[in-house]
């Protein structure tokens, strides 16, 4: 019997603060809201978030 090894991830490890979740994936909906799942970082949040971030992220090159 042969010792498994941990197997490491293909993917790479992005650190949720540093991501900017460019593919985003709806995973939950109700009335009022609908949850987005970032593919790149595994974040959870509301959609709403993810337009407000993009708004925000606008602004910041023409404050410099």
């Amino acid at each position: 019997m042969t010792p498994s090894q941990p197997r490491q991830s293909a993917e790479k490890k992005v650190i949720p603060e540093q991501c900017k979740h460019p593919r985003v994936q709806i995973v939950s909906r109700d009335e009022d809201s609908e949850y987005v799942e970032c593919k790149e970082c595994g974040d959870v949040f509301e959609s709403s978030e993810l337009k407000d971030m993009m708004i925000e992220e606008k602004k910041e090159p023409d404050e410099e």
